[in-house]
């Protein structure tokens, strides 16, 4: 019996002369295994819909615990705006592998929906840095360590809030204060809205760059000092930043 299913290929592995299996990230099965029989010869009509970060319905033979096999896609998208860009596309390696190694300790398919919003708004061209750094915020309590953005993390005061800090884990208020760096009011209400924003509601973005660089400076000393991810992909677009 052939099932459709909904998915995003987040990894693709050669087998044999002319096959592959690729791993598609689905919200019903989560992160599924599928084998897809002469895909790579120049004739199969499945060769480009069978490539990664291809975005579609899938028709399978399922097979649960198993590898379950390919017999047709219907493409949604294949990011082309994204593909056509090497930087873009160093965001998209990165957020899919930082997407899969979230869902494999939580093992909740609500962040497959997370993930295509954000890659969605990337297409469409809105700022790299912004969504992924939404979407690294929106994955923290996936984590377990989500973030305490109502009050001061260090007496739970609701007021006077004058910085965020990675060090302490979160917001450090005038009484609490000794020698944080100090970042913009602006910044500290810009973590709180992108950690609750519905990223698929969002159609524009007027951000400042020292504030959109203050808020990625904490949530890259956050993800070092607390979930113990370390990620080549992020290394890579670390680098391709700094040029």
């Amino acid at each position: 019996m052939i099932t459709k299913i909904e998915g995003i290929i987040v990894h693709e592995t050669p087998y044999g002369e002319s096959s592959k299996i690729i791993q598609i990230f689905t919200k019903k099965y989560g992160i599924l295994g599928v084998m897809c029989k002469g895909v790579q010869s120049m004739k199969s009509p499945l060769r480009a819909l069978t490539m990664k970060f291809t975005y579609g319905f899938f028709y399978i033979y399922y097979k649960e615990d198993k590898l379950s096999l390919l017999k047709d896609v219907d493409l949604l998208s294949d990011f082309k705006e994204i593909k056509s860009d090497i930087l873009l596309v160093s965001y998209l390696n990165y957020l899919t592998e930082l997407t899969v190694q979230v869902f494999k300790q939580s093992m909740d398919t609500l962040l497959y929906d997370l993930f295509l919003a954000g890659i969605q708004k990337i297409e469409e061209k809105m700022e790299p840095l912004v969504i992924t750094n939404i979407l690294e915020l929106k994955y923290l309590p996936y984590l377990g360590v989500g973030l305490e953005l109502d009050s001061c993390i260090l007496c739970g005061n609701k007021t006077n809030i004058v910085t965020i800090d990675a060090d302490v884990g979160g917001y450090v208020c005038k009484r609490c204060y000794t020698n944080q760096i100090l970042v913009q009011p602006k910044t500290i209400k810009m973590i709180r809205m992108y950690y609750y924003v519905d990223i698929s509601s969002i159609s524009k973005l007027a951000i400042s760059k020292e504030v959109v660089k203050e808020i990625n400076f904490f949530i890259h000393r956050y993800y070092e000092r607390y979930t113990g991810l370390y990620l080549n992909s992020k290394k890579f677009l670390e680098k391709m930043l700094a040029f």
